[in-house]
């Protein structure tokens, strides 16, 4: 067999953009469409070719009123355009109207924020005049931003239906505050009218569940540190920080577990969200907080170290990259090759085609992790042919069925950053012939009734995929560029 053939975004941590030290993993970007196009890479006309045809087929399989994967087919096809050289340019302006009525016409509000959100951090990468967007007669930001307010609590329908309480309206105003961060409108955000940084912080009082509020929480402190407000969480009436950290060390009291179709440990769902949170810590440059209300260095290490390998692997890149932000990798992680090396050891004990979660997408946390430290030497050919032929064996359960959008998303992303992307887009013989991701869509179900909001996973992945294709050289926005971690020596 042929070696698949690899080329990596990066060398190791000092390596690394900042925006992917801030969005590591893929779960925000998978399922939240926060921090698209990752790693730029020059324009490919093949994976271009595969990438259109997999919208084609999978615009022909969901619903006519699926919206966003419909807006999803424009915007990637709008972005391929934009990236392939040579291509005039005179296009661009009348075609910006109607992706804007693509993106207007979705029609959950969720959805129809977070469709404008990656529209207009596209248009922030792809170098695009904002002329474009805000213009006499036009200002796009300002509706999207004005969206936010039709978004309802408790209305992800999953088996903790009812438990998330404003987990997507934070979640929203995370993707709008990046965006508009991204144009270089970051004070519309705070003005003498409104302040959206404190009312979107003022919502992490509406969640029953700790798990939910660090998690999205981190991230919301995070892109506010990034946008320079860190003045709203901790000087303002209300120390939002504290009062996350302080809610998280209350799980056992709180007993308001989130389930899972899998059954998680304990551990794990008090570790995820104080490493999200560890990473606020990291962006907004408060090292009090490590020690406030408890020991968190000492609690991570200590929740870690209970999850077995097979689950604790979903949380090691979250510990890594939150501990090489904070600079304490050396004195919290002093073996870390020991550590990689355990993680891929996970490889050859777990089944990727198992279940959707957490056996299909723990490949991908291993081999992004290991990517991301300049370890893919730990990571064997076999493995990444194991992980593309996996997906017809989630088959097996009704419940992965309807899932298989989560690992294949996962699978593409990190296929994508590696390289070896060829694996999902040519014919196998596991599929019968046909490629890997042919055969997925062609299997979801009728008008994707089953798999319902779960293609958005599927459209984030593709979108993605071509926005990294916007070249090589090009550099992170202004936003990203002027951004210090604090803790860099």
């Amino acid at each position: 067999m042929n070696a698949v053939p690899r080329s990596l975004p990066v060398s190791g941590l000092g390596d690394l953009p900042k925006e992917s030290r801030m969005i590591a993993t893929p779960w925000s970007r998978m399922l939240r469409g926060i921090g698209l196009g990752q790693y730029p890479v020059d324009f490919d006309p093949s994976v271009a070719g595969h990438l259109r045809d997999t919208f084609d087929r999978l615009a022909a399989k969901v619903s006519p009123s699926d919206g966003y994967t419909l807006f999803s087919r424009e915007l990637t096809e709008f972005i391929l355009k934009v990236a392939e050289p040579g291509r005039d340019r005179a296009w661009i302006e009348p075609a910006v109207g109607p992706l804007l009525d693509s993106a207007r016409a979705v029609p959950n509000p969720y959805y129809r924020v977070t469709a404008g959100s990656i529209l207009m951090d596209a248009f922030a990468k792809l170098g695009l005049d904002l002329s474009l967007l805000v213009n006499q007669g036009l200002d796009f930001p300002a509706e999207v931003l004005g969206m936010i307010d039709e978004i309802a609590p408790d209305q992800i329908e999953d088996e903790n239906q009812g438990r998330h309480g404003e987990y997507e309206r934070v979640s929203a105003y995370c993707t709008v505050f990046l965006a508009l961060g991204q144009l270089g409108l970051r004070e519309r955000l705070v003005t003498p009218e409104r302040n959206h940084v404190v009312e979107a912080l003022d919502l992490l009082d509406g969640f029953p569940v700790p798990y939910f509020c660090g998690r999205v929480g981190g991230m919301l402190m995070s892109v506010i540190a990034l946008l320079g407000y860190t003045e709203h969480i901790f000087d303002g009436e209300r120390d939002f920080m504290q009062e996350v950290l302080e809610y998280l060390t209350r799980a056992d009291e709180v007993g308001n577990w989130p389930d899972f179709p899998n059954p998680m440990p304990i551990p794990w769902k008090k570790v995820y969200p104080l490493l999200t949170m560890l990473n606020a810590v990291a962006m907004c440059g408060r090292p009090e907080y490590l020690t406030r209300p408890i020991d968190a260095l000492a609690e991570a290490r200590s929740l870690m170290g209970q999850i077995p390998w097979t689950t604790r692997v979903h949380m090691s890149q979250y510990y890594v990259i939150a501990l090489h932000n904070l600079g304490r990798l050396a004195d919290q992680l002093p073996e870390l090759d020991a550590f990689l090396r355990d993680v891929a050891a996970v490889l050859d004990i777990v089944d990727p085609g198992e279940n959707y979660s957490p056996r299909g997408n723990a490949y991908p946390y291993i081999i992004e992790l290991s990517m991301m430290t300049g370890r893919m030497d730990l990571i064997p050919d076999a493995a990444l042919e194991r992980l593309a032929d996996s997906f017809v064996d989630l088959d097996s359960t009704a419940d992965n069925r309807a899932n298989r959008a989560f690992p294949v998303s996962y699978v593409l992303n990190i296929l994508g950053e590696i390289g070896a992307s060829e694996l999902l887009f040519t014919p196998r013989e596991r599929y019968d012939g046909l490629s890997a991701m042919t055969w997925v869509v062609e299997n979801i179900s009728e008008g994707a009734k089953e798999e319902g909001d779960r293609i958005s996973m599927l459209d984030h992945s593709l979108v993605s995929f071509a926005l990294r294709m916007r070249g090589a050289d090009a550099g992170e926005t202004e936003l990203f560029e002027r951004f210090v971690f604090p803790f860099d020596a």
